[in-house]
């Protein structure tokens, strides 16, 4: 299957200056960050996990698989590419598979987190549940919640939300962007974790807008609206290009932690 997401011929970016580096409380380890262009036309490069000797982590194979479930589902996203590329780091180079995406935003336009943006316009006593809904954002929560549960996204932050502003204030939801630390994130290259991990695990998230339970926020955003559906023949759309990207048995793995979660998913909607 041909696939445009995933760019298999090592690019060299060791020009690439990584000054963004963002630490999460997630697990242990830098997230480095680079980006090139300003305005619209800018671009933005995101590495896997850094343990400051070596890279140890799947997240930019997730964004790829989550920007292609959005795909399938009809959900706005931000697409993600998916590069072999060789980088220099501290003087040190590398080869590593990183994330590429693109600017999201309009000529014009401003992003503010949706935490910030809560914070100023919040009436006494609303929930951001309620804040999202007041602002006519619920169905995009709802689908932002399956698929933080599809994916066991650990890592949805108050940043990790974002407000988009034109020029007259008007405000819209950003595409939904950074579920890197998702899946098989946590384990690195550890392939007796990553076989031993059980699809419907409950793992804890860091969510602004509901709980840390996935399958409690799931439940609260129910009826999610979605113009597509997962059927067994998506596996591998979801899974093309990524043999080289990761661990031998990690899209497999993958794909059986999306697909057991959607069935619950189904199920949970028939009750």
């Amino acid at each position: 299957m041909r696939v445009y997401d995933v760019v298999q011929k090592l690019q060299d970016c060791r020009a690439l200056s990584w000054i963004e580096r963002v630490n999460s409380s997630g697990t242990a380890g830098t997230y480095l960050k680079a980006r090139t262009g300003t305005g619209v036309r800018a671009l933005y490069y995101k590495l896997p996990r850094y343990t400051g000797v070596r890279f140890d982590g799947s997240e930019c194979v997730n964004e790829v698989v989550a920007s292609r479930l959005m795909d399938i589902l009809g959900i706005d996203h931000v697409p993600y590419r998916l590069v072999h590329a060789l980088i220099a780091l501290d003087g040190v180079e590398h080869e590593v598979w990183l994330n590429t995406s693109r600017n999201f935003r309009r000529p014009g336009e401003q992003k503010m987190g949706l935490g910030a943006y809560y914070d100023l316009y919040k009436e006494p006593n609303e929930t951001p549940w309620e804040f999202c809904r007041r602002n006519g954002w619920g169905e995009r929560i709802g689908q932002m919640m399956l698929v933080d549960y599809l994916v066991a996204n650990r890592d949805r932050h108050a940043s990790n939300i974002e407000v988009v502003l034109d020029q007259r204030g008007a405000a819209r939801l950003a595409p939904l962007f950074d579920q890197g630390l998702s899946l098989l994130a946590p384990y690195g290259d550890d392939e007796e974790r990553i076989a031993g991990f059980a699809p419907l695990t409950s793992v804890a998230t860091t969510n602004f807008v509901g709980s840390r339970s996935l399958e409690e926020n799931l439940r609260h955003a129910m009826p999610i609206v979605l113009k597509g559906g997962l059927a067994e023949g998506d596996r591998e759309r979801l899974l093309a290009g990524l043999e080289h990207a990761a661990p031998a048995m990690l899209p497999d793995k993958i794909w059986e932690v999306i697909w057991t979660r959607w069935r619950w998913y189904e199920g949970m909607k028939e009750q």
